[in-house]
């Protein structure tokens, strides 16, 4: 949905964005990963995968960028991606959820900037994934949690607290 853009900001970088970065640098594409404020870990993280950079959500990219695909399930961060991304630029809205779209002015959407979202993938954009994907190869950093930690899983994730994926194991 970012077409050939070249440098793409991923704003939330957990368990999606972690393998979908390792894709778009094998494409050529450069990474702008975006974590919570403060998140030194995460973006120590996203830039061992080779982001060429890795900052605070509310921060600017030092170069705008081509489009963004925003993971995290928090709306205020539309309007921050629309500013991040140059003219022409494409926003995707990437979660199931998201929190309320704060009202923003509408210069940050003019000039042709665009607002997607997507719902679904389909089975080809799968199969198409899964062929690439030990051609890059993909390499994903798990965390096992016993089902019955469920409720910590979440927590975990909620508090950005997790590198990659959390996956629950049945006990």
């Amino acid at each position: 949905m970012t077409g050939d853009a070249e440098k793409i900001g991923f704003y939330g970088f957990g368990s999606a964005a972690h393998i979908l970065i390792q894709l778009a640098r094998y494409q050529g594409r450069q990474v702008f990963a975006f974590t919570r404020c403060g998140d030194t870990q995460g973006q120590e993280f996203a830039r061992q995968l080779g982001a060429t950079w890795a900052g605070d959500s509310d921060a600017l990219p030092p170069e705008p960028l081509d489009a963004a695909i925003i993971f995290a399930p928090i709306g205020k961060l539309v309007p921050a991606a629309l500013r991040a991304v140059a003219k022409g630029g494409i926003v995707v809205c990437a979660g199931i959820h998201m929190s309320d779209i704060p009202s923003f002015p509408y210069e940050i959407l003019w000039e042709e900037r665009m607002l997607r979202s997507v719902a679904n993938l389909t089975r080809q954009d799968g199969e198409e994934f899964l062929a690439l994907a030990p051609k890059v190869p993909i390499r994903t950093e798990v965390n096992l949690f016993p089902l019955s930690q469920a409720n910590e899983a979440l927590e975990a994730i909620r508090c950005g607290k997790i590198e990659g994926s959390a996956v629950l194991v049945i006990d």
